[in-house]
C-alpha cells in the first residue's frame, strides 16, 4: 500500500492521485470529517468486491456512498421529501441518510437491499476528492471486528489499500449517525455524532431502534 502524506501535499496534487488510483479500479483509504473510509469507484464491481474482501466484510452488508455535495446527494433523495430536509439541515456534516437505491446503482454495493446509505462529509480535502472522483462507495477503514480504525485514539489496523491519504487524525474521530428515511418516519439505524436528540430538534420525532424500544 502506498501512503501519501496530505498534511504537507497540494490539494490538487493528492486529489490528483487519488484519482489516478480510483480510474484504474483502485481502492483508497481516504479521510472524512468522521472516520477514515476505504472506498473505490462503485461502477466497477470488481473494486466493489475488493473493498469486502479486504476488510472481511459480509456481501449482506450494505457500503455507502460518498458524495461531494447536498446538491447531489439530492438527485439521490428525489421525490423523498423527508430525506430533502434531512440532507438540507444537517449535511455537509456526520450524517448517513438511507434512501431507495437508484437504478443505476448495483445492489452488490447496497448488500442486495434496495436502498442505499448516502452522505456528504465535512471534511474540504475528502470533498475535493469526491469532486474529482466520486462518488466512492465506501465503509470505514478498519478490518471488520477490529476494536479500532484510524482516526481513533489507540491501536489502527488498516486494510491493504492501493493508496492511504494520510491526512492526520479526523476532525470528530467517531462514526456518523445513520438514518432510515425509506419510510414515512424517519428511523435511527446507528447513532454516532449528531445524536437522536439533535435530530428531533430539528425533524420532529425519530423512531428508535427496536432494542431501545424494548429496555
Amino acid at each position: 500500500m502506498i501512503r501519501l502524506d496530505a498534511t504537507g501535499a497540494e490539494v490538487e496534487e493528492v486529489v490528483e492521485e487519488v484519482a489516478r488510483v480510483v480510474f484504474a479500479g483502485g481502492t483508497v483509504i481516504f479521510p472524512t470529517d468522521t472516520v477514515y473510509g476505504l472506498g473505490c469507484d462503485p461502477m466497477r464491481l470488481a473494486s466493489v468486491e475488493r473493498i469486502f474482501a479486504l476488510k472481511n466484510r459480509p456481501r449482506t452488508k450494505a457500503l455507502s456512498l460518498h458524495l461531494a455535495s447536498v446538491a447531489e446527494l439530492l438527485e439521490y433523495a428525489r421525490g423523498n421529501a423527508l430525506a430533502t430536509m434531512v440532507a438540507r439541515r444537517f449535511l455537509p456534516g456526520p450524517l448517513t441518510i438511507v434512501v431507495r437505491r437508484p437504478d443505476f446503482i448495483d445492489p452488490h454495493v447496497s448488500g442486495g437491499l434496495p436502498s442505499v446509505g448516502v452522505r456528504v462529509p465535512d471534511h474540504a480535502l475528502c470533498r475535493a476528492i469526491l469532486e474529482r472522483c466520486g462518488p466512492l462507495a465506501a465503509t470505514s477503514a478498519n478490518i471488520s471486528g477490529a476494536a479500532s480504525f484510524y482516526g481513533v485514539e489507540g491501536v489502527t489496523e488498516l486494510p491493504e489499500a492501493d493508496l492511504f491519504v494520510d491526512a492526520g487524525p479526523t476532525p470528530l474521530r467517531a462514526e456518523s449517525t445513520v438514518l432510515d428515511l425509506t419510510h414515512h418516519d424517519a428511523r435511527l439505524l446507528r447513532e454516532g455524532v449528531i445524536t437522536t436528540e439533535m435530530l428531533e430538534q430539528q425533524i420532529g420525532h425519530v423512531t428508535r431502534p427496536l432494542f431501545e424500544e424494548a429496555k
